[in-house]
């Protein structure tokens, strides 16, 4: 497959979850979630799409970086993490926004910062650029759990 290819491929990856995640999300803002009691923290609802759009394609290309090596159990391992990360990521949007449940989106989002953490790890040990392009995803998952958790508790 020729790298070009495969860059789109792994660009299109996460933000084709993104994009079937907002589709939960669009469905909620503007009616369930408006009735939410919001943190003083949260920014305005407009920041998200720029934000996630942003991570999604760094993920990608840090996907791609990951590809292109040389078959390895380390690869597998490191790209099972990435898929299972991006699945707790789409997770989110599911249970908070869909089914409203606050509690069970607080309790994926922890796991997926801790899987985002041992992704940066297998990433790093490949192949340090693409853990690197994934700091900004760590920082807003961060400010997201807090969110999350501030949601929940006013909620």
């Amino acid at each position: 497959m020729k790298p070009i290819v495969k860059l789109i491929i792994s660009i299109a990856i996460p933000v084709a979850t993104g994009l079937i995640a907002g589709w939960f999300t669009a469905q909620s803002v503007d009616s369930w979630y408006a009735t939410l009691q919001r943190p003083s923290f949260a920014p305005p609802n407009s920041v998200f799409g720029p934000v996630w759009t942003v991570l999604y394609v760094l993920m990608g290309i840090s996907l791609y970086i990951i590809w292109r090596l040389p078959a390895s159990p380390q690869k597998e391992k490191a790209l099972f993490i990435f898929g299972l990360q991006l699945a707790c990521n789409f997770a989110w949007s599911f249970l908070f926004f869909y089914l409203h449940n606050p509690a069970a989106a607080l309790v994926d989002i922890v796991i997926l910062w801790i899987l985002i953490w041992v992704m940066l790890v297998r990433f790093y040990r490949l192949k340090p650029l693409a853990a690197w392009l994934n700091i900004p995803y760590l920082l807003w998952v961060s400010f997201a759990t807090a969110l999350n958790a501030a949601f929940w508790h006013l909620n």
